[in-house]
């Protein structure tokens, strides 16, 4: 049960990686970043049944920051796609020099 889980978890964060890498439009790019921390808490959550309850609590936190994030993270992408009318990563470099 533990090592499966933990090979969906892997496969899930390897995912999101290649989406992360890959794509190039913003919003996707965010969704990839919520499969990854939802693949940590599913290894989190795995983990906990063998090692203890601290596994649930960190899922709490990531949760909690993934909630904030998503609300900073899509007022970011409406003000960008405001600004820009796209949400292509590569015409726009509002961090650079």
């Amino acid at each position: 049960m533990l090592t499966e889980a933990l090979v969906v978890s892997a496969l899930l964060f390897a995912i999101g990686t290649l989406g992360v890498l890959l794509r190039r439009n913003a919003i996707v790019m965010f969704l990839c970043i919520e499969l990854q921390l939802n693949a940590v808490n599913l290894a989190f959550v795995a983990l906990s049944r063998y090692v203890g309850i601290e596994g649930q609590v960190f899922v709490f936190f990531v949760m909690t920051v993934a909630a904030a994030e998503a609300a900073v993270g899509l007022a970011i992408i409406i003000s960008i796609f405001r600004h820009f009318r796209t949400v292509n990563v590569d015409n726009f470099n509002l961090l650079k020099w």
